[in-house]
């Protein structure tokens, strides 16, 4: 495991060097937080021990630099006892935690142990995330660039996005890669479909509750919002939350606090609310099912997605994608489509979307040939 030390003070760096290489970690110093950016742009190192107190760049610029270039290093904060809320500060915005000086020598050993288990943590949600359907958006049209191009435009931002589009377009796909090219990625990103929590659990699921707050509430719950404290909310079918959540989120999003369903008291989160809907909005709104002031929180940036019937140039792209994963996920060798079968599929309508497009692909590799015919597509789809 590769470890910088950031650090002005020689006697911190040397000490820090010599017990971490005791223990056979292979470890880096840096003088100031310039020095430490430099080399954070070279090499990767799963932890970085940083002063907060520095010449020339102090800690808060080089973890901001952390954040902002999406570097998954596990940084520790090293400070005076006068420094302890300024540390507490840098945790919130993703440090991984911080030791005192003096510098105590369990606490570094113990402290880099579990930075080194976050780190692996990391790198194992990483490997699972491309193994999960959907984790990248396939396909070269002129419509799906123009959602790239809008996606790298405003992933950079804090700015609340609304993400419209069809059932089994990908819109939960754009809501990943928001959170994923923005400064928020090192921390929690929570999905909620609000149409799969009944009405009467919602408020509890998004706020949370305390003990005995109702009858089932056997012990404390953080809700999703504070879950995702730091990082980002993704509300899915934002169109199916009851009026009563709907007037509690727009406080949140006015306010930065919520409550507890059973508490009175506030609690601040710093929380980005990416929202998706299938429904027209504008027209719950004049049927009185939707707030006009929570849809004007939430609307800052419309993303619309594209229909499968929009892009249909795509779908040689996706096939492809979709029989490498399946092949892969089955254990099956390579199977490919012929060319008039491909064609059939892009003259096809497409209601169900990619998600459709998926199931029939996998139906195809089971029971069509190899490679799957025009005629297996007749016969199959």
């Amino acid at each position: 495991m590769r470890i910088l030390v950031v650090d002005d003070e020689r006697a911190i760096r040397n000490s820090l060097k010599e017990i971490l290489g005791d223990e056979g970690y292979d470890v880096d110093l840096a003088e100031d937080g310039a020095q430490g950016i430099e080399a954070l742009g070279k090499e990767h190192y799963d932890v970085v021990f940083c002063d907060i107190k520095m010449p020339v760049k102090d800690g808060g610029e080089v973890l901001d630099y952390v954040r902002e270039e999406g570097i998954d290093s596990a940084v520790i904060m090293i400070t005076g006892h006068g420094d302890i809320e300024t540390a507490v500060e840098f945790i919130k915005k993703g440090a991984f935690d911080f030791i005192q000086k003096p510098l105590d020598l369990n606490r570094i050993l113990i402290t880099v142990k579990n930075a080194a288990e976050r780190t692996t943590l990391v790198k194992d949600n990483k490997v699972l995330k491309k193994k999960v359907y959907g984790q990248q958006m396939v396909g070269s049209s002129a419509a799906l660039q123009q959602i790239r191009d809008m996606i790298a435009k405003v992933a950079p931002t804090d700015a609340r996005v609304l993400i419209t589009g069809a059932n089994g377009t990908g819109k939960e796909l754009v809501a990943r890669s928001l959170h994923q090219q923005s400064a928020r990625s090192a921390m929690p990103y929570i999905e909620v479909n609000c149409a799969a929590i009944p009405s009467e659990l919602i408020e509890s699921e998004l706020f949370g509750h305390e003990k005995g707050s109702f009858t089932s509430a056997i012990k404390q719950h953080k809700g999703k919002f504070e879950q995702a404290d730091g990082g980002t909310l993704f509300l899915d079918e934002i169109g199916d939350m009851s009026l009563a959540a709907q007037a509690k989120v727009l406080r949140v999003l006015q306010e930065k606090k919520l409550s507890r369903v059973g508490s009175d008291k506030d609690i601040q989160v710093d929380v980005r609310v990416i929202a998706a809907t299938n429904k027209d909005l504008l027209k719950e709104i004049e049927e009185k099912r939707f707030r006009e002031d929570l849809y004007h929180r939430l609307s800052v940036i419309l993303v619309k997605v594209p229909t499968l019937d929009e892009r249909k140039e795509d779908i040689p792209e996706l096939v492809d994608y979709f029989v490498e994963q399946v092949c892969s996920e089955s254990g099956k060798g390579k199977v490919t489509f012929s060319p008039e079968a491909i064609k059939l599929l892009q003259a096809r309508h497409w209601p169900g979307n990619i998600r459709e497009l998926r199931n029939v692909v996998e139906r195809l590799l089971i029971l069509g040939g190899n490679p799957v015919s025009a005629q297996d597509v007749t016969n199959f789809v």
